[in-house]
């Protein structure tokens, strides 16, 4: 009997990010991990954009920032639908969404990784008091414009209970056919590691997808990682690339914001 933790059990690490990717088709579903650019898989987007796939439905926190992450493939147009929490400071993806070019479903941002969360746990749907008394309850949020700025399609309402003297609307799980995650250490049988806020969404998008793919900026044999470093269980990772150093170590940052070091203030005031 194979001991489980042995190395020589079979390795889940692909040859490259571009191989990981080989197999998305046109019109797939992906949820994908990041929040801005802290955490966001990097190098298998760029693999997808390089590969083509087109008519995606991106389930994500947001949809990357002009020039980075998911927004290269917004510009590219390879991007139907996005179901995230915000439009945030994507300026491609606002224009897009109101010129009637995209189909966008706002979801409150704790929903949207409940909602992951629950596809990957087998829950089809559930209750919550976010959004009730709001249009995300009642309906008629835009979801996608016609070109002359009229709503071409927009939300339902959602049926609603009272649970322990609250009202809870219905919410639908996510399951999608791919996801793409990051993570910082990540073992040959696909336990993960994430390092401090690069956390975020990616382990509820990692449930969510059926076959899911994460860019690893180390990768270690099988019994490195002690058990309570284990983010997320490898059984619901199928795939790992392993990044070199040197882009491991490439990350963006959406506002680098500084002020002056006080001795460096002091110094400047003393000598004028």
């Amino acid at each position: 009997m194979t001991n489980v933790n042995s190395p020589a059990r079979h390795s889940k690490v692909a040859d490259s990010a571009a191989s990981a990717v080989a197999d998305i088709p046109d019109g797939a579903s992906l949820a994908v991990g990041g929040f801005g650019l802290s955490g966001i898989p990097k190098f298998l987007i760029d693999a997808l954009l390089a590969q083509g796939a087109s008519g995606l439905t991106i389930v994500s926190n947001n949809c990357g920032v002009d020039g980075a992450g998911l927004g290269l493939l917004l510009e590219a147009r390879r991007i139907d639908k996005v179901i995230a929490s915000y439009i945030g400071e994507n300026k491609e993806f606002g224009r897009q969404f109101l010129a009637g070019e995209v189909t966008v479903e706002l979801t409150p941002q704790g929903t949207l990784a409940e909602r992951m969360r629950a596809g990957g746990s087998g829950i089809g749907a559930f209750y919550t008091p976010t959004g009730v008394g709001t249009p995300v309850e009642e309906g008629g949020l835009p979801w996608r414009y016609n070109s002359d700025g009229s709503v071409a399609l927009a939300s339902a309402p959602k049926e609603v209970r009272t649970f322990h003297g609250r009202q809870m609307v219905l919410e639908e799980s996510i399951v999608t056919d791919y996801a793409l995650i990051r993570a910082a250490v990540v073992d040959t049988a696909g336990n993960c590691c994430f390092h401090a806020a690069a956390r975020n969404f990616n382990p509820p998008a990692a449930m969510a997808g059926r076959i899911t793919i994460v860019e690893a900026e180390r990768v270690v044999e099988v019994g490195e990682l002690d058990p309570d470093e284990v983010h997320l269980p490898g059984i619901f990772v199928q795939r790992v690339v392993e990044l070199t150093p040197q882009q491991a170590e490439d990350k963006g940052i959406e506002h680098r914001t500084t002020r002056p070091h006080p001795v460096a203030v002091g110094a400047a005031e003393v000598a004028s």
